[in-house]
């Protein structure tokens, strides 16, 4: 189901008592440029539609408009806008879903001209994430991803939210002043604000508590494996059959937002821990990486950094390269990478092959049937017996982790 905070009511409801209310209709939008790069529109709108699904939200269509950048009042020309409020009037669209990110004027212009609501990427990817949290911690770092994305973006409606005074009030003021919309709007923005300083204290927190664990651990020498990769690439079902953990195992995108921290002991080899994170994806929202960076410094400080890729995607190429620019972005470009090629057993095998070729070092894997399981563990043993000297203490932060422990 839709998380509240995005989609809040649902459009309507079956006549069928008890009935699950129906489902939001949703008409996808995307800008594509004139230098001819269509499939990368298309497989951008591909996973903008699983994003959606995700969220529970039917896809009737979808439209690409031609131009070199978007228009700063309503993103699309104006005869393209007035070919979406056709389609949506026509697909009985209840939601717009754009390819990008909008600025507030862009979000009211759209909405104003289509009839309809208008949302983008990365809202969309906050609502999913305001589904899938479920520890305190993930709940607090969502609502302050949220609520950083929802401050410039308030705004009043209709004549209860009127934002300019007029005639003369009690006060002796007359037209021009701060009417009642605005000082509501104030008072929320004031309410915003104090939310996020309690919600950052929260995280800090936790973070504080998590470095004293990891320091623990780094005292004892057990060296840290942090699970990473894009969303949905089949992290967590190689942390449970390594690990035998029980983590949620779902063919849905973001299904792990909490970290889970769980010790292996290989043969032959140390005892390390393995600690599932948040998957990535293209375009992650800023305001997700700043609220869940003492989340994401798990990759950053630890010893080994296990990349799962999702070796049955035709886009595993870019995948691979999105996940390397978060890790850049969270200052964990320099950990060491053991490459795993997962679900091969979905993988067309010739993509699979120009996979290897690429990816020499790489380990293939499927974490469904076991495969290549055994060669993973001994790839992890060497990995880690090659540690020189072995694990101590890492004070340094990553890059941009001004705040955090």
């Amino acid at each position: 189901m839709p998380g509240t905070w995005l989609t809040g009511e649902r459009p309507g409801t079956t006549s069928v008592a008890g009935a699950e209310p129906r489902r939001w209709r949703a008409v996808l939008l995307a800008i594509g440029h004139r230098d001819g790069a269509d499939s990368a529109v298309a497989d951008s709108l591909d996973e903008l539609e699983r994003l959606a699904a995700t969220d529970g939200i039917e896809v009737v269509d979808r439209t690409v408009q031609v131009r070199r950048r978007p228009d700063p009042a309503t993103y699309l020309g104006s005869g393209k806008v007035q070919e979406l409020a056709e389609l949506v009037g026509t697909r009985q669209a209840d939601l717009v879903i754009v390819d990008g990110e909008l600025t507030p004027a862009q979000v009211r212009g759209l909405e104003d001209r289509v009839g309809a609501r208008v949302v983008d990427r990365t809202g969309l990817i906050l609502d999913i994430f305001g589904e899938h949290a479920r520890s305190s911690e993930g709940k607090a770092q969502v609502e302050l991803a949220q609520l950083a994305y929802e401050l410039p973006r308030l705004r009043g409606h209709g004549r209860e939210m009127s934002r300019i005074g007029g005639g003369r009030t009690a006060g002796g003021a007359g037209i021009g002043v701060r009417g009642r919309g605005e000082m509501r709007l104030e008072i929320r923005r004031r309410h915003l604000r104090r939310r996020m300083r309690t919600l950052n204290e929260q995280v800090r927190r936790t973070a504080r508590r998590r470095e004293v664990t990891r320091r623990r651990r780094l005292r004892e020498r057990v060296p840290s494996v942090a699970i990473t990769g894009y969303t949905n690439a089949g992290k967590s079902a190689l942390l449970n059959r390594l690990a035998g953990a029980d983590a949620e195992v779902a063919d849905v995108l973001f299904a792990t937002l909490d970290p889970l921290v769980r010790r292996l002991r290989i043969p032959d080899g140390p005892t390390c821990t393995l600690t599932d994170t948040v998957g990535f994806v293209r375009h992650l929202p800023h305001q997700l990486v700043d609220a869940f960076r003492s989340t994401l410094e798990e990759v950053a400080r630890a010893d080994l950094a296990l990349h799962v890729v999702d070796a049955s995607s035709p886009q595993a190429t870019e995948h691979i390269a999105t996940v390397h620019q978060v890790l850049r972005d969270i200052g964990a470009q320099d950990v060491p990478e053991l490459l795993v090629l997962n679900k091969a057993d979905l993988a067309e095998p010739g993509h699979l092959a120009v996979l290897r070729r690429l990816h020499p070092a790489a380990v293939v894997v499927s974490a469904r049937t076991g495969e290549g399981l055994d060669a993973l563990r001994d790839a992890l043993r060497d990995r880690l017996n090659a540690l020189s000297p072995p694990p101590a203490v890492r004070t340094g932060r990553p890059a941009g982790a001004e705040g955090a422990p």
